[in-house]
């Protein structure tokens, strides 16, 4: 493959460094001023039974919410403590958090349902019955505050209301959802596992726009966006992160990544993507001229 040519008018550095998921710092503390200067500076250990999924991490109320099958788990990096538990919550997968209304919401992939709990005292506000199947991935819109999830066994998207808490409609997706961002233009990417796709969803008809094939990945999982720039990450099993471009769908990049990739974030004050490796590392690409 000819990397040189994918790059186009992007150059990348790649970096890999050791990471020990069995801990959490916020990436606005760990980030130094130069991207080369990552590094663990603490381990925490949480405890406590359940595996792990999605993390998010609410910068307002400094909180971690760690989804751990049956509960959400409430960490503060102050205390080095978990501070509170949301129950109730079976098969969890991931928090979506919308800060202008106060809520969160979790999908619960055993239960076919979305908890939603209150940000400032986690006490549970309602629980939605969706009719997708197995709720993974979920993401706050917040110009037309709509939740979505994505559910892996249906092969679709549940659109919800995040005021009235009323179920909109069902999006069908053609394939296995993975994780999804948006564009605060209108736009919904989710990256499709089985197809190796990104779809794009039009939020104001909720409806599938396009569909943007990411060959030479295979199985794509995590996906991050560079808004500003309108770049996205996909990484995939084929130890490999493309990056497209978020109107055209064009690759732009092809960059080698670690093993079982499964999550991926972008910093845009450092300009850096991020792959979370099966594998025990973290790699990070760095965009030097994202035009």
């Amino acid at each position: 493959m000819n990397f040189n040519k994918l790059l186009g008018r992007i150059s990348f550095r790649v970096i890999s460094v050791f990471f020990i998921l069995f801990q959490f710092v916020p990436m606005s503390v760990i980030a130094a001023p130069h991207h080369g200067n990552y590094e663990v500076i603490d381990r925490v250990t949480i405890g406590g039974a359940g595996g792990w999924d999605f993390l998010s991490f609410d910068q307002v109320r400094q909180r971690l919410y760690i989804s751990r099958s049956d509960r959400v788990q409430v960490w503060s990096p102050q205390s080095r403590k978990v501070i509170g538990e949301i129950a109730g919550t079976a098969g969890v997968h991931g928090i979506a958090l919308a800060q202008d209304l106060g809520l969160g919401f979790t999908s619960n992939g055993r239960a076919n349902t979305v908890t939603v709990f209150s940000l400032d005292d986690l006490h549970v506000v309602d629980t939605i019955s969706i009719s997708g199947e197995n709720p993974d991935a979920i993401l706050y819109e917040p110009k037309l505050k709509r939740v979505y999830t994505f559910n892996g066994h249906s092969h679709n998207s549940t659109v919800i209301d995040a005021v009235s808490l009323k179920v909109l409609t069902n999006i069908d997706l053609d394939g296995k959802p993975e994780v999804a961002v948006r564009d605060d233009a209108g736009h919904v990417f989710v990256n499709i596992e089985d197809t190796a796709e990104i779809v794009v969803i039009d939020q104001v008809n909720n409806k599938v726009q396009s569909r943007w094939s990411l060959a030479p990945c295979t199985e794509p999982t995590g996906l991050a966006i560079d808004k500003t720039h309108g770049r996205l990450f996909s990484v995939c099993s084929n130890n490999m992160m493309t990056i497209v471009d978020a109107q055209t769908g064009r690759l732009i990049a092809a960059m080698p990544i670690g093993s079982k990739p499964d999550g991926a974030e972008y910093d845009s004050d450092q300009g850096m993507a991020f792959s979370s490796n099966g594998d025990g590392t973290l790699t990070l690409v760095h965009e030097n001229d994202p035009v």
